[in-house]
């Protein structure tokens, strides 16, 4: 009896389904890149900024963001915990000498200074992605679209949590959220890293997977609704601070839930029966090719350009029929001599490349174009919400930065999953997704624009839900047209188009509009030069979300254009699957 509970024991401390829960608490800390909205009035006032000053620290957030290369470099040479705890600590030293400064407790440093410490402090988030990521991953070879969107998703939440937390602690002073942001990352990382490794997930297949997945979403869905639905009470209904410390108790309850699969498939399933457990090859066969076949890869690649175009459009079986066909005369054909195989002058869609192999091909400009123009002008809404909903009337900037993690998580998670459903259900190219999500942004601009009444609430959803899904979609269209074996690089890659649409639409757009009409409408009233600059009225962003508005819609144009050009590649990928 003794022995039998201690290996179920280390059977549950060794179950990737604790590594994938693990990195679901580490993701809901990793977020905090969405909370500057709501730090950035206290560090504006506190500092005297003004809008362009306080856009170039959203760039340098923006930047630790995105540059993961140093993170993913530590992750191939160190264990994920020592990644891990380096980023807890880059976390802990940027934002907490933020915090040291707005309170007056350490001397005011420059601009470019306060930008290294927004830079340092934020880059510690791609350190719990990449360790998040790659344990998820390895553990998880053939469920990698639910892992990544889960993961990925969780990451959205985290401001709002955060949110409900500082709610909870009722502090009278703002700064405190900064404080925040700086301890309560490292604290959760430091606790949970030792557990974040790869453990066999390959070897640790169960039938029961597909119903561990489906309670996974069902929590995510509970959690989002939640969140959204205590919002709104504290914002609409004046809650007295136990009802709130209630909220936030049931919040940590639903956090906690999913740690019931690795209980239930170590402690209450027999573990041990062969039968039980299926391993899964981590690098999986070509589907396209008979058992024993070896087909050189330089007759694939002519097959690739001699088959006719309406090929990829017949039913499976037939189309199957025709490209065996059609590499048996090559193959013939060479070994007589009668044509010379062309030699490959690289990869084509859908094999591995390498990012310099990736940097000359008009698909991967595509990608990263259409994201740079569609997350770049949502990222700069994210940056921007607490001026934007102080200049339109609204006090509770707080709320909206909580509703727009949860409409970016409902984003990530629905991106991944409807996109699959395309690809799975009608071999479409995934991007087409992306495309939807850029027109549904682009609506969500105009709301912004106008300042409707109750522009802000709806603004939010349709912002959040389009940029969300833009990191869901991107990171598996990338894996589909360009390989997995230097993915690492690819995506890093196209994260930089994220702060590159931020410099272009928030460091310079945006601030530039902003503190121009501030400073007219100062010139025409009272105004104390000690104050900082601010703009009222939905003027301030007018201009700005018109212009995003625009690009919105030529990121949709640009996906398009890539529907169109990968469309054989998806019916490859994916039409055999097809009933």
């Amino acid at each position: 009896m003794a022995s039998t509970t201690r290996e179920k024991f280390v059977s549950f401390i060794n179950n990737r389904w604790l590594v994938f829960v693990a990195a679901m608490w580490i993701q809901s800390c990793a977020g905090i890149g969405y909370l500057f909205g709501s730090i950035s009035p206290v560090i504006k006032s506190s500092l005297n900024y003004n809008q362009k000053e306080l856009a170039r620290l959203g760039v340098a957030k923006d930047l630790g963001d995105s540059v993961g290369f140093i993170a993913g470099t530590l992750s191939e040479i160190l264990p994920l915990w020592a990644a891990l705890l380096v980023g807890a600590v880059q976390n802990l030293i940027g934002y907490g000498w933020v915090w040291l400064i707005t309170t007056g407790r350490a001397p005011i440093l420059p601009l470019w200074a306060m930008c290294v410490l927004i830079f340092v402090g934020n880059n510690g988030e791609t350190y719990f992605n990449t360790g998040a990521l790659v344990s998820g991953v390895q553990n998880f070879p053939k469920s990698r679209g639910p892992v990544v969107g889960i993961l990925k998703g969780f990451a959205g939440l985290g401001g709002a949590i955060i949110s409900q937390i500082y709610t909870m602690i009722h502090s009278s002073n703002p700064a405190s959220l900064i404080l925040m942001v700086a301890v309560t990352p490292a604290v959760v990382v430091v606790c949970l890293m030792f557990f974040i490794r790869p453990v066999g997930g390959h070897k640790q297949i169960r039938p029961s997977d597909g119903a561990s997945f489906t309670f996974i979403y069902g929590v995510c869905l509970l959690l989002a609704a939640y969140l959204m639905a205590v919002m709104l009470i504290q914002d609409l209904v004046v809650v007295s601070h136990n009802v709130i410390t209630m909220f936030t108790i049931v919040l940590f309850v639903i956090l906690v839930v999913p740690i019931l699969v690795p209980i239930m498939t170590s402690f209450f399933t027999e573990t041990n029966e062969p039968d039980d457990t299926i391993e899964e090859p981590l690098v999986p066969k070509r589907e396209d090719q008979e058992p024993g076949m070896q087909t050189p890869d330089l007759i694939l690649s002519e097959v690739e350009d001699e088959k006719p175009k309406d090929v990829d459009l017949l039913p499976a079986s037939e189309r199957h029929k025709r490209i065996a066909h059609l590499q048996a005369q090559l193959m013939q054909a060479a070994a007589e001599g009668a044509v010379r195989v062309k030699r490959r002058r690289g990869p084509h869609r859908g094999e591995d490349f390498t990012l310099t192999q990736a940097l000359v091909k008009a698909d991967f400009w595509l990608i990263f174009f259409s994201l740079l123009l569609g997350s770049g002008s949502g990222l700069t809404v994210i940056d921007n919400l607490g001026q934007m909903s102080q200049s339109l009337g609204y006090d509770n900037t707080h709320v909206l930065v909580s509703m727009i993690s949860i409409w970016n998580f409902l984003g990530r998670i629905g991106g991944g999953y409807f996109s699959e459903l395309v690809v799975r259900d009608y071999a479409y190219p995934r991007p087409v997704a992306m495309a939807v999500a850029q027109l549904i942004m682009s609506v969500g601009h105009i709301f912004f624009a106008y300042g409707w009444p109750g522009a802000m609430y709806i603004g939010t959803l349709l912002i959040g839900l389009g940029y969300g899904a833009h990191w869901a979609i991107v990171p598996a269209t990338a894996s589909e047209l360009f390989g997995l074996k230097k993915f690492g690089a690819l995506y890093n890659f196209l994260t930089l188009a994220n702060p590159a649409g931020s410099l272009v639409f928030s460091g310079m757009i945006a601030s530039s509009i902003y503190d121009r009409e501030a400073e007219r409408q100062a010139h025409g009233s009272v105004f104390d030069p000690d104050d900082a600059l601010r703009c009222n009225g939905s003027i301030c962003f007018f201009l700005t979300s018109l212009v995003m508005s625009g690009f919105c819609i030529i990121a949709c144009i640009l996906s398009m254009i890539l529907v169109r050009r990968t469309k054989s590649v998806y019916t490859h990928l994916y039409g055999k699957t097809r009933t």
